[in-house]
């Protein structure tokens, strides 16, 4: 779910530093997973590039986002931590704030959209969470969170604008150049602009040469168009990148993002989508639209990353199974390895058998077929059957269609 817009609340004055990311790093020791920072020699054979993938789709809640929900709360004073804390969100942020309020013992109280899918309501709730459905997306959740915190005095655990969270979120860098000390350009997607932040700050203390690329949806790409001045048309709509579906940068991260963010590569759906493919079938994890962004930037300008030790934050595998399911069906389709072919036929016992036996023969394996016996524009003695077929190979359709044909069946392929 888009995050429309940042709620109002007291900002820090000022970014985090690399010695108080370092003392987060030191704070989370042990509460948090040091998730792996792996080579890819697949992705980099296929890509151009040498691409290290740092898996934090492995952390309990599968995102990144733990890391600054728990620094956050263990930053806070006794007095704050008694009277809980906070959060309006939909997704990850929901997740990570409720999961470590309950390991260290803080109310949590989120307040989250009414359209929220039950599943993630129902997962909240589970950590121990107070669960409040408000609004019908995260603009109106969040000023119904403004009024919580005043009436109650919780303090706001922000998504992104906070420094203490960001600091927490800049613990990935150290983490993935600790294990490969000679990365040249890290990659990672951005929302509000959290992670980025903390991961520019601590990365260019570590190595001020490094360089450090953003990646955003198309639909959403609110920091690019305020910090780098992108002329693109203004966030609005759905994304299976809904973690970094933000319409409204921080106002923190912004500062930092222009900084020390040496670009911006904003993404279509398409690439996206591949990317999320293209990490299932050869990495064999799962990732959110977020969490494969970084390899959609590469696949989108590989000249930026070409010969380059590129080090890409796998930020989330929080997916929904039938957003899986279509991305999948759309890869197949992409690649020519999903068809649809609508066949003539004359309608006599057998018929329909043998056209089955020659997609069998031919290596296809039938996803759905529909014979259309009383179709309107089928003549009394004939019919017509629309398949869609899965094929080992884009290639092999030519040699499908001709054994189609010379049984003088007449084929054509349309669009699915």
């Amino acid at each position: 779910m888009s995050q429309h817009a940042s709620p109002t609340v007291a900002y820090p004055t000022a970014a985090p530093t690399f010695e108080q990311i370092q003392a987060a790093q030191h704070r989370l020791q042990g509460l948090i997973v040091n998730t792996p920072c792996v080579l890819s020699e697949t992705l980099s054979k296929k890509l151009g590039a040498t691409i290290w993938l740092k898996f934090e789709n492995l952390q309990f809640t599968a995102s990144f986002k733990e890391r600054g929900a728990l620094n956050k709360l263990l930053s806070l004073s006794q007095q704050e931590s008694q009277r809980g804390v906070i959060a309006a969100s939909a997704g990850n942020h929901a997740q990570g704030v409720a999961y470590h309020a309950q390991r260290t013992g803080v109310a949590a109280t989120i307040v989250m959209p009414t359209q929220t899918p039950q599943v993630k309501i129902q997962r909240v709730r589970e950590y121990g969470a107070r669960v409040i459905l408000h609004g019908q997306d995260f603009a109106e959740a969040a000023a119904k969170m403004q009024q919580l915190a005043a009436q109650e005095h919780l303090t706001i655990v922000h998504p992104f604008d906070d420094a203490a969270v960001i600091a927490g979120q800049g613990t990935v860098a150290i983490e993935m150049l600790a294990s490969v000390a000679n990365l040249d350009i890290l990659l990672v997607p951005i929302g509000g602009g959290g992670l980025i932040s903390g991961i520019a700050i601590a990365a260019k203390a570590i190595n001020p040469n490094i360089q450090v690329i953003g990646v955003q949806s198309a639909v959403y790409p609110s920091m690019a168009q305020q910090v780098f001045d992108y002329k693109l048309p203004s966030p609005h709509g759905s994304t299976v990148a809904e973690g970094i579906a933000v319409s409204q940068p921080g106002h923190l991260t912004a500062a930092v993002v222009a900084d020390l963010v040496d670009e911006i590569v904003v993404v279509n759906e398409d690439m996206i989508e591949e990317a999320i493919a293209l990490l299932l079938n050869i990495e064999k994890t799962v990732c959110e639209g977020a969490g494969a962004a970084g390899i959609a930037a590469i696949m989108a300008r590989p000249e930026l990353f070409l010969g380059h030790q590129v080090g890409v934050v796998l930020s989330g595998g929080n997916i929904d199974t039938r957003v899986m399911v279509s991305v999948l069906q759309r890869h197949l389709t992409r690649s020519g390895r999903l068809i649809r072919l609508r066949v003539d036929l004359s309608d006599h016992p057998g018929a329909l058998a043998r056209l089955t036996a020659i997609i069998a023969e031919q290596g296809g394996n039938i996803y759905e077929l529909r014979h259309e016996r009383f179709a309107a524009n089928s003549r009394a003695k004939d019919s017509a059957v629309s398949v869609d077929i899965e094929l080992k190979s884009a290639t092999d359709l030519d040699a499908m269609l001709q054994a189609m044909q010379l049984e003088d069946y007449i084929v054509r392929k349309e669009e699915i």
